[in-house]
């Protein structure tokens, strides 16, 4: 396999997630995001991490996992815009075709795979503007954003129970970035992820029985 194929970081959790599984690291303070200029926050999704290439090449977390049956409309999608994607970059997101252990319902089948990020061939990530910038010359769905602007942990919180009183689906957490791009290197210095009280982590046999998620049409 090509050394050109990049697997997605760990992201650790916030100090005051609520919900952490055996194998999760927690930061031991959120002090960086209040040295940022801007941070923005966007609602961390239940499906497979996914990462595509500029030759069209797909894989989840592990770089040669993508043999699996729920991945086989995501192959099909991404031939309508991977050639748009600059060569030796890579657009990463989510997978979410598959329930694993909240079952979506979405507007239409555009919502199976949502972006919440993109690399540079330098291996940096692009800040929070240019990333919505290529979402759209893409043409693909960007994770819904609930908060962009100065950290506010109890003001981001309160805005996240909004979101979740709003959503006809059901809310696993957040993910906090910084607004301004940076290098792979360093992922762990500008991102956190908030786990809500009580979330089911997916069950490791769900791959056995797998459901698709619903759309409206």
């Amino acid at each position: 396999m090509s050394n050109q194929y990049t697997k997605y970081p760990r992201t650790f959790h916030l100090p005051y997630s609520l919900t952490l599984s055996d194998d999760d690291k927690r930061l031991e303070s959120d002090d960086q995001f209040k040295q940022m200029e801007e941070v923005y926050c966007s609602i961390k999704m239940d499906g497979e991490n996914t990462t595509i290439y500029s030759d069209g090449y797909i894989h989840a977390r592990s770089l040669n996992g993508n043999n699996h049956p729920w991945q086989s409309w995501l192959k099909q999608y991404v031939q309508k815009w991977y050639r748009d994607i600059p060569e030796g970059w890579r657009v990463c997101g989510e997978n979410l075709y598959a329930t694993h252990s909240i079952h979506y319902t979405f507007p239409n089948e555009g919502y199976f795979f949502q972006m919440f990020g993109i690399y540079n061939d330098k291996n940096e990530c692009l800040s929070y503007e240019d990333t919505w910038t290529y979402a759209d010359v893409l043409g693909i769905k960007m994770v819904d954003v609930f908060y962009v602007g100065k950290y506010d942990k109890e003001l981001i919180l309160q805005k996240f129970e909004d979101y979740k009183k709003n959503s006809e689906n059901e809310v696993e957490g957040f993910v906090i970035r910084n607004c301004a791009s940076f290098n792979y290197d360093d992922f762990s210095k500008n991102v956190g992820k908030f786990v809500r009280a009580n979330h089911v982590t997916t069950d490791k046999h769900w791959s056995e029985t797998w459901t698709k998620n619903s759309t409206m049409r």
